[in-house]
């Protein structure tokens, strides 16, 4: 039972920091001082979304695709390829501004936006994968795709809301 939940939230690791950013803005918005306003709320939701959904998803890509590269490959239903290296450090620079884009509110935007057309593009190859290649594999047609498409969309709400 263990190791089939450990292995859900590794495989669908970005639906795993997306709920873990949910929870600590929540626990952060209930330990808040002052007066809670739909402000404070969505700020709170989106600093955490970067933290989690951009900081700690994209250093978790970046591990996986420089370091397990194998694992990584197979989760995807690929073949390893030296573009896993490109892909892994294109991640640890999206992961560094989601870092700095926590405690700054003038990164947070720039933390989605070059995530959001990685993601994206990832998305399109995914379906691209399913339809003519009929690859199926969790890793292209499984959780990571729908995150791929809607996680962008999550944090440009929580950015907007958190300006309004």
């Amino acid at each position: 039972m263990i190791d089939s939940v450990i292995t859900f939230v590794l495989s669908n690791f970005t639906l795993s920091f997306l709920v873990l950013g949910l929870v600590t803005a929540g626990v952060s918005i209930k330990l808040c001082d002052e007066d809670v306003s739909s402000t404070i709320v969505f700020d709170r939701l989106c600093s955490h979304f970067v933290l989690f959904s951009i900081g700690f998803s994209f250093l978790y890509n970046f591990i996986m695709h420089v370091f397990f590269p194998e694992m990584a490959a197979e989760f995807i239903g690929w073949k390893p390829s030296p573009f896993q290296l490109e892909v892994g450090y294109a991640s640890l620079g999206f992961s560094v501004v989601g870092f700095m884009g926590f405690k700054n509110k003038h990164l947070r935007l720039a933390a989605i936006v070059g995530p959001a057309f990685f993601l994206w593009g990832a998305a399109s190859g995914h379906i691209y994968q399913i339809v003519v290649n009929k690859n199926m594999a969790s890793g292209n047609a499984g959780i990571i795709l729908y995150t791929d498409i809607l996680l962008p969309l999550i944090g440009f709400f929580f950015n907007h809301k958190s300006k309004s």
